[in-house]
């Protein structure tokens, strides 16, 4: 049984370096510490590899920026965490891949609470953002901790109401970068009394492609989602179908048809999410439901050796892959792998221009 890992310095400077590496997404740098065995094993490989690639190719970052990033985040009162650490939290450690590494700063115990997801409307109504309030308050009250996105609307409203309960903002950009710019004074406050989460590196601004990732990490640590109000293209539903394939619990709170921010949530509960009209109904539903199952610590890459992979298993793979991109959990249920042994596998067909890997942890086929 292998036991979570404190990283010496230099393994958590070279869990970022990898990390931080343009081409490399979740799913590589698994695949490859699965491959290789120790992440210095995957970096003294990388060269070579990155010669080999059809795909793009690898650009790793210098040793000097790994560690001026991790010495900037402990300048701003934060720490790297990598997916091997006891204090990651439980529920992003589960996720099929983790995010290697993030950035927090604030109060970390929080993140080892019982946490719920609250997301919405960014043009959230005023009987939304009273919900929102209500809902985190009472949510507070009954020792849970509240997850959102620091956006502006319902989310702004979420935390300021569980600041004093405990609230956890995941950024889509870096640790130091406030987004959005009103909300300065909420993100000074939550580094006081809450926490700031982000997979972003340091000084890292925000593009759209990051609002995705922002959502999955709420989810994940989340062990369920209330959506509030969200219009039918809304990023709120992004992160309410992470949450189910997750195996989270999905909440919304039902709306008017005559309003548009009511479509996201009416089709949530046409869809099998949880109807929800209060703090009760919500509770009810976290108590009853799936919540997070027991992660059971792993060791992520600090054997000596790697797996050895079968040709079989990769042709196999390989026949399973379209232009549609899936998951890979998906995936490994499909092929019948462990999903490291399937990462590592990607990578080779990565590698060989046989596959793709996307954003949140998807994969297709050769384009």
């Amino acid at each position: 049984m292998h036991t979570h890992q404190v990283l010496s310095d230099r393994d958590r400077r070279d869990w970022v370096r990898l990390a931080r590496s343009d081409g490399i997404g979740p799913v590589t740098f698994f695949g490859l510490l699965a491959r290789y065995g120790h992440v210095s094993h995957v970096l003294a490989a990388l060269p070579d590899l990155s010669r080999q690639a059809r795909g793009k190719p690898i650009q790793l970052i210098s040793t000097a920026q790994a560690e001026d990033e991790i010495a900037a985040t402990h300048k701003l009162g934060g720490m790297i965490l990598a997916a091997c650490e006891p204090d990651f939290p439980r529920g992003l450690a589960a996720l099929t891949p983790p995010p290697p590494v993030i950035s927090i700063v604030g109060q970390a115990g929080l993140l080892a609470r019982p946490m719920v997801g609250m997301v919405g409307a960014r043009n959230a109504s005023a009987a939304g953002l009273r919900l929102a309030r209500e809902f985190s308050a009472g949510l507070g009250q009954a020792g849970y901790v509240i997850a959102s996105g620091l956006a502006r609307g319902i989310d702004g409203a979420a935390h300021a109401a569980s600041l004093t309960t405990g609230t956890v903002a995941v950024l889509a950009g870096g640790l130091d970068h406030i987004y959005p710019p009103e909300h300065e004074s909420l993100y000074h406050q939550i580094a006081d009394r809450g926490v700031l989460v982000s997979e972003s590196p340091l000084y890292a601004t925000v593009h759209a492609r990051d609002f995705p990732r922002r959502n999955r990490i709420i989810s994940g640590l989340s062990q369920g989602i209330v959506v509030v109000e969200a219009e039918a293209r809304s990023g709120s539903l992004i992160t309410a179908r992470l949450a189910a394939e997750q195996g989270r619990d999905v909440m919304a709170v039902p709306g008017s048809p005559l309003d548009p921010r009511a479509a996201g949530p009416n089709g949530l509960i046409r869809d099998g999410a949880q109807l929800v009209t209060s703090v009760s109904d919500i509770l009810a539903c976290l108590q009853s439901g799936r919540g997070l199952t027991e992660s059971k610590p792993v060791s992520y890459g600090h054997e000596d050796q790697g797996i050895v992979l079968q040709d079989t298993d990769i042709d196999k793979v390989s026949r399973l892959l379209s232009a549609v991109p899936v998951s890979l959990n998906d995936l490994a249920t499909d092929a019948g792998l462990p999903w490291r042994t399937l990462a590592a596998i990607i990578v080779e067909l990565e590698l060989a221009g046989r596959a793709t890997t996307q954003p949140g942890g998807l994969v297709s086929g050769p384009v």
